[in-house]
């Protein structure tokens, strides 16, 4: 759909705003490793919003002072915390070492409070080889979840990491940089809703989804439309939030959408009564 023809020379600009995906396509995709049932059921956390939070400065930490943020988060009530898009594997901090320090933290706080803890290891890297190295690394650590960039890392390296996470028992956290380079100009390139359609296709068990309250961009009817083509098994047209086809999912997972970008206390009874419990 979106191939030669956003290159003509006749167009100035052109948008894809939503796209119809047939039940027989559909059931040809496994979708999300694991979904929002399955990963609650992992966690033992029911009725009521998970509590995550980015490690700042992003970027300059030691693996060991970063693990040491992790775990003063963790212990102090969250439920997950998460690694920037931009940590990766530098010199000051590279992955295998961040890795274990970030494992000793979730084991150390979950000791202490008696809670399921998590951290969003940031897996996306150069190969589809080295991403599913850093997995693999993960896994026997025995942390429950991991993080790709899909959209630098591209679809197929993510549905071929969806597939290890599923067969492995990892959740999957995807991250959305770049996204807005794709969906912000208003005409032309892709809309978010396709994107976050695609990844439900793709495979993910949480997206970043726009948060409506905080510092990114994001207009109320329009986020709560692709969020809910994101959760729900069968959501009807809709054109006052975008959503322009009926989309049947075939029983497919949900996603569960991440709500992130400036959020601050006082935001958090207006998301929740916006959003929901997932």
């Amino acid at each position: 759909i979106v191939g030669n023809v956003f290159g003509f020379k006749a167009l100035r600009a052109l948008r894809l705003e939503d796209l119809r995906i047939p039940a027989a396509y559909v059931k040809t995709f496994e979708g999300p490793p694991h979904g929002i049932q399955v990963e609650r059921d992992k966690l033992n956390k029911y009725g009521r919003g998970l509590l995550g939070c980015t490690i700042k400065p992003k970027l300059g930490l030691s693996a060991k002072n970063y693990g040491r943020a992790v775990y003063e988060c963790l212990r102090g009530g969250l439920d997950f915390t998460k690694d920037d898009e931009n940590v990766n594997s530098q010199p000051f901090m590279r992955w295998r070492d961040r890795f274990l320090f970030v494992a000793e933290a979730i084991y150390k706080s979950q000791a202490e409070t008696g809670e399921i803890k998590g951290h969003y290891l940031n897996a996306t890297a150069g190969t589809c080889e080295e991403m599913l190295k850093r997995a693999q690394c993960a896994k026997e650590l025995g942390v429950p979840i991991i993080m790709h960039d899909y959209l630098t890392g591209g679809f197929t390296a993510n549905t071929s990491l969806s597939h290890y996470c599923r067969d492995n028992g990892l959740l999957l956290h995807i991250h959305r940089a770049m996204h807005a380079v794709i969906d912000r100009q208003r005409n032309h390139g892709i809309h978010f809703r396709v994107l976050a359609k695609a990844l439900r296709m793709s495979g993910g068990d949480h997206l970043h989804s726009g948060t409506v309250v905080g510092k990114l961009e994001g207009e109320r009817e329009v986020t709560l439309g692709f969020v809910d083509l994101m959760r729900d098994d069968y959501v009807e047209k809709d054109r006052s939030r975008g959503i322009y086809f009926t989309q049947d999912w075939c029983s497919m997972a949900g996603v569960m959408p991440v709500a992130s970008g400036g959020i601050h206390v006082w935001h958090m009874p207006a998301l929740v009564e916006i959003f929901g419990d997932d």
